[in-house]
């Protein structure tokens, strides 16, 4: 069985720099990102700054990620396509076949208004990305949206997944998930992903706590903050039973942690708080096959 690699997620301008450092603090692999369409300058021959960095420290690129939205003209979708069609091209330049991000919506109306459009856009987009060999994963971020409203992306919940991958049908079309986007949804990850395993092609480490008490209290609609995005080990979730989930699926991909969101470990203890949760996701996949 391939032993699940576990990283961190940086930015395709700093990984060059980054990658010798962090691979030294023991991140075993990156999802190098980029956000909206300022990046795109990043996506030719910087890729190739990055994949002699993870050469030279013998680390791995588990995606390219691009976030934006290519759905809508009025939030620069001309843009963010040109950005998305180029990472999907130059992929293979990092030796990964996965590309991820947000699918996009048109801006602050219902999700069903964005599925024909999905279906155009993105119907074309994997028909490009299989012809080249690659996967595309979308993220379950609902970027403070919701079913009505919001200006980034619609494959944040199980019933927009099902209108997607019903609109583009591909193997090729799955996702890029997380507990955390989930949970802050009041949905229980664990029988989720036991039902999307197959559909998920790669992790990112990010947790949740939610504080029941508050919502007994004062319900999840009042001034009063019921949940937060934490650092893998500081959260609700049990990652061994995730990580079981994962390998009893089949999965094959990485767990890359997502940092910057947790409440506590942040600011100058960033990067404490994300090697706690790289030892403690190392913990939970278990160490490598040993033969007596």
């Amino acid at each position: 069985m391939r032993q699940i690699k576990i990283g961190t997620i940086i930015g395709v301008a700093e990984a060059p720099e980054k990658i010798p450092k962090l691979a030294a603090l023991g991140f075993e692999c990156f999802e190098v990102s980029g956000w909206e369409h300022k990046d795109n300058a990043f996506l030719g021959d910087a890729l190739k700054r990055v994949k002699e960095a993870a050469d030279r420290t013998g680390t791995e690129i588990s995606a390219v990620g691009y976030y934006g939205n290519p759905l809508d003209p009025g939030a620069g979708s001309e843009q963010a396509l040109e950005c998305v069609r180029a990472a999907i091209d130059n992929v293979h330049l990092l030796g990964t076949d996965l590309f991820t991000g947000f699918a996009g919506r048109v801006v602050d109306r219902p999700i069903e208004e964005s599925i024909p459009v999905f279906g155009k856009v993105w119907g074309e987009l994997a028909k490009r990305a299989e012809s080249l060999g690659v996967r595309i994963g979308f993220e379950n971020c609902d970027m403070d949206g919701d079913w009505r409203l919001g200006g980034w992306n619609i494959a944040y919940n199980p019933a927009s997944w099902e209108m997607m991958f019903n609109e583009v049908t591909s193997d090729s079309v799955g996702l890029e998930w997380e507990p955390c986007h989930q949970m802050v949804q009041l949905i229980d990850p664990i029988p989720e992903l036991r039902k999307w395993v197959k559909k998920v092609f790669h992790v990112h480490g990010k947790d949740a706590t939610i504080a029941w008490d508050v919502i007994r209290d004062y319900g999840i609609k009042s001034n009063r903050a019921f949940s937060w995005h934490r650092t893998p080990g500081f959260g609700d979730s049990n990652w061994a039973d995730i990580i079981t989930i994962l390998r009893m699926g089949g999965y094959q991909g990485n767990i890359d942690i997502e940092g910057f969101h947790d409440p506590v470990y942040r600011g100058e203890l960033e990067w404490s708080g994300q090697v706690v949760g790289l030892e403690y996701l190392k913990r939970c996949r278990g160490g490598d096959a040993i033969k007596l």
